[in-house]
């Protein structure tokens, strides 16, 4: 740019000389002639008699005569030259002028400045080219202007200094083409981000630079700090501190707090800020008399006065009084009075450092809904939207009734997160016009997406959703989702007010398959596969409760593989061998459940609430015709609480209880079949493996250690079970009852992690399943055999004679002792070479004991951190657990991830 001024100038310098020699060889002349020659010869030769242009290319002489004063019959002087040049370099269409003036004929040379040819920028990386080119005024085919370059390159800086980027240049460079046709080239060094290295407080005596800096949304940068946002300078950000360290005092008492200066120095390097702040605290103050003066006819200025939240005494705090006035205005609107007028008074005692807050109600008229306007739908009915408010038209204006009106209107999610309904004056001072300006989002779903989980390991899902169908308020959707263990298939249709009438209908059809042989390494293998429906209805009982029953009908078929059966008597008939606990739950049975759910929801959204409570208490009973007959009770309630500055808190506690009704289980097993129970672990309850607490029967092998029969052998630690990673007995039996809470803090990160979705979280975890009957536990330090009962395996321990024989009862109703029949084997090795069907399968080499673990209430804890992040290839969520208490048995588990992607 240095090069483009320097350039101006000496262009200009050639023309100029011209100019001033022709004139001194005018004057020259005319001295030589003496002073007696005929003044009619000097008037002749300073007169200009006409006027030329030379070297104008695309401006036409005339146009160009246009821009200077001079004109023929003008006399000629040195300075008129100098005036011309100056008229003509003020227009930037010309990179050099000359003018010569020859006996009073003057020539005008100009050269046009060059037509741009295209804008190019170099170096930028930090902000594209479609943030820099907007702002760039030249544009092609335009006259190039220095004036106008210089004026974009302080643009293209002043983007960078947004950024903190302070150090950045900016150097245009022309390159000539043909035909006088430039490209002008920006040349950006961007340089480092420009930092606050340093945050000076000076006048703070009450409170430590550390308190005062906490405050301020400016951070130093440090180590710790590198991934905030908030350590690079902006002026913007230096002036909200200053409001910040301001609201802080106040709230504190200091009344006569005040800023003296704030400034923002640029260190020599160009990359770091030293801020210094100089403050003044003044006096700390206390609340003297407060009360209230209401000029409205509904309110009793003693009583309110009474019930206000500060007394006299306490400290002053600004934020307090600016809390009240908001909580006053809020109570006059729920009176009708949609305009009254709060406003503290304020007295100041400096004798006694109190002050006086006198809050006045000023005379309003009380207000009427005139109408509701409903603007900018075009696909949602206008009735989808009134009928979620909460005040028609003709009622009294109600400002909890507008608000509650809002954050239904938010939780449809048709429409933008900040929608607020507008209010306008009606057609006379007691009326008013609501006005809901929506802006309607596309509501249809169409995904595709495959993901990676670490419960579910690969997963595929597809599905299909429109939740505002026909611009009703329906929601109709078809899913499909198939991973490692579980597949499912979902048509669901719901409306929340059939026939326009404040009744909910849904209903569902599904398909779902469960198969734990794909995540367990434990011999209880099964397959679960349900085909049902459900229908459900519901009707709200007030404002944030509503009651829904339901009907469920389900077909269950549960299955194991064929390696799991076997013919112990040769008759043909296979029995079952696999575990005692997962047989019993193999076959096809039909369950007919009838529902009751009472909930409550008072937050203000449910897609992702920052305050409120929900409620839900579910009753069903399974008997109403089919297989299966239960009393199942389930509760849950969750509240959240927003604790300021982005922080939000929430605690959730469940439980649930299920009751068998009739008693039809085999010895030794709950009357509540193991599909019915409840189970936990991964996703519910975080730092433990899928189904990894709770009820377990595992059976712990006795060892021989020195292969010495004479010598009693070893039973295997609980530990020692757990390391071996081929497939084991351990049979997760689910429980009767269960409970779980759930306290979790999400911590506000600065705008740019916010811009990338990320929302972390520190949470805690506490819970425990339980309730289950007892079981019949196997404990065979000599061995087994294996029998059937009922179709159901049935181990009696193995007995041997005085050398150590097995002796084997071959009779499969072991109660009934008239048939017993014994037989003797010499050995093992005989024993092992049997080979008759008809002989009783026995494995003397199992010794084991079976415990049961894990059946009790005690609480398990864990505690962890996790991450939520809108990630580019989709949603992300991670946690990092650690079990700080449990119970023998329990598998726990420290991470825990899911993934997907759309595509």
């Amino acid at each position: 740019m240095a090069g483009l001024l320097a350039g101006t100038v000496l262009g200009a310098m050639p023309a100029m000389a011209m100019a001033q020699d022709a004139d001194a060889t005018a004057a020259s002349g005319a001295q030589d002639e003496g002073q007696d020659q005929q003044p009619a010869t000097l008037q002749q030769q300073d007169v200009v008699r006409t006027i030329a242009v030379a070297g104008a290319q695309r401006l036409e002489p005339q146009t160009i005569l246009s821009y200077i004063r001079l004109r023929p019959g003008d006399a000629y002087t040195q300075a008129a030259g100098d005036q011309v040049l100056k008229d003509l370099y003020a227009t930037e269409l010309f990179s050099n002028v000359s003018v010569v003036n020859e006996s009073g004929n003057v020539v005008i040379t100009v050269a046009e400045n060059p037509v741009i040819n295209r804008i190019l920028l170099e170096g930028n990386e930090r902000i594209k080219a479609d943030k820099i080119i907007p702002e760039i005024r030249l544009a092609p085919r335009q006259i190039y202007t220095r004036s106008k370059v210089r004026a974009d390159v302080s643009r293209i800086l002043e983007l960078y200094k947004r950024q903190g980027r302070f150090a950045a240049t900016v150097e245009p460079q022309l390159v000539q083409l043909s035909q006088n046709r430039v490209d002008i080239v920006f040349e950006i060094n961007e340089g480092p981000k420009s930092k606050v290295r340093q945050i000076n407080i000076i006048g703070n005596e009450q409170f430590s630079d550390g308190k005062l800096k906490g405050e301020m949304v400016t951070k130093e940068a440090r180590l710790l700090t590198f991934l905030s946002s908030n350590t690079s300078y902006d002026p913007d950000r230096l002036a909200f501190d200053q409001q910040q360290l301001r609201t802080f005092y106040l709230t504190e008492g200091y009344a006569d707090f005040r800023v003296v200066s704030a400034v923002a120095e640029l260190t020599p390097d160009k990359e770091d800020f030293i801020i210094t702040y100089v403050v003044e605290e003044g006096e700390r103050y206390k609340f003297g008399e407060v009360k209230v003066d209401s000029q409205l006819r509904d309110f009793d200025s003693e009583s309110m006065s009474q019930r206000l939240p500060m007394q006299t005494g306490d400290w002053y705090d600004a934020k307090r009084v600016e809390d009240t006035v908001e909580q006053l205005t809020d109570l006059a609107g729920t009176f009708g009075y949609a305009f009254a007028d709060v406003r503290p008074d304020f007295r100041r005692n400096p004798d006694d450092l109190t002050m006086d807050v006198t809050f006045i109600l000023q005379e309003a008229p009380r207000v009427y809904v005139e109408r509701i306007d409903v603007n900018g739908n075009t696909l949602t009915q206008d009735k989808v939207v009134r009928r979620e408010f909460r005040v028609a038209e003709g009622d009294a204006f109600n400002s909890l009734a507008i608000k509650r009106s809002e954050a239904r209107i938010k939780s449809l999610g048709f429409f933008q997160e900040n929608f607020e309904i507008t209010q306008v004056e009606g057609s006379a001072p007691d009326r008013i016009v609501l006005e809901a300006n929506i802006e309607e989002q596309p509501t249809g779903e169409l995904q595709l997406s495959a993901g990676f989980s670490s419960i579910e390991q690969f997963i595929l899902a597809g599905s299909i959703r429109q939740r505002n169908f026909r611009g009703r308020g329906q929601t109709i959707g078809l899913s499909v989702n198939y991973s490692r263990f579980s597949r499912s298939a979902n048509i669901s249709f719901s409306d929340p007010y059939v026939f326009d009438r404040n009744i909910s209908m849904g209903a569902d059809i599904y398909h779902r398959e469960f198969d734990n042989e794909r995540f367990t390494t434990s011999f209880n293998r099964y397959k679960q596969a349900t085909t049902g429906f459900q229908m459900r209805a519901g009707v709200p009982l007030s404002e944030y409760m509503a009651l829904i029953g339901s009907y469920t009908f389900n077909y269950e078929d549960v299955t194991i593989g064929s390696g799991n059966f076997s013919d112990f008597d040769g008759d043909g008939i296979l029995e079952c061998t696999s575990s005692r606990f997962v047989c019993e739950a193999v076959g096809q049975r039909t369950s007919s459940i009838v529902g009751l759910t009472l909930n409550y929801d008072s937050l203000d959204s449910r897609l992702r609430p920052t305050r409120g409570e929900r409620i839900s208490v579910t009753g069903e009973v399974a008997g109403l015709g089919g297989d299966v007959k239960y009393a199942r009770l389930r509760a849950n309630m969750g509240k959240w609480f927003p604790l300021g500055s982005g922080f939000i808190f929430s605690a959730n506690i469940e439980g649930g209880w299920i009751h068998a009704l009739d008693d039809n289980a085999a010895p030794g097993f709950d009357d509540v079949r193991l599909t019915d129970r409840f189970f936990l672990g991964e996703a519910q309850f975080r730092g433990f493996d899928i189904r990894g607490l709770g009820p377990r029967v595992i059976r712990l092998a006795y060892q021989d250690l020195d292969n010495d029969p004479a010598t009693p052998r070893t039973l295997q630690t609980i530990e020692d079970f757990r390391s071996v990673d081929n497939p084991r007995f351990d049979d997760a039996l689910g429980g009767r009852a269960y409970y779980l809470g759930r306290a979790e803090l999400e911590i506000p990160l600065g705008s740019g992690a916010r811009e990338m979705g990320l929302r972390p979280s520190i949470w805690a975890d506490v819970g425990s399943l339980f309730a289950i009957d007892r079981p019949q536990l196997g404990d065979f330090p000599n061995g087994f055999q294996a029998r059937t009962l009922g179709g159901l395996p049935v181990f009696e321990e193995l007995q041997f004679d005085t050398d150590l024989n097995p002796i084997i009862n071959d009779n499969n109703t072991p109660d009934d002792p008239s048939d017993d029949f014994q037989e003797v084997l010499q050995s093992t090795n005989e024993f092992n070479a049997l080979g008759d069907p008809n002989d009783i399968v026995i494995d003397p080499n199992s010794y084991y004991r079976e415990v049961l673990l894990g059946n009790s209430p005690s609480p398990r804890i864990t505690v962890g951190i996790g991450v939520n992040w809108n990630s580019p290839f989709g949603p992300f969520r991670i946690d990092l657990s650690h079990a700080i208490k449990t119970q023998p048995g329990d598998d726990t588990k420290t991470l825990s991830f899911n993934v997907g992607t759309q595509f």
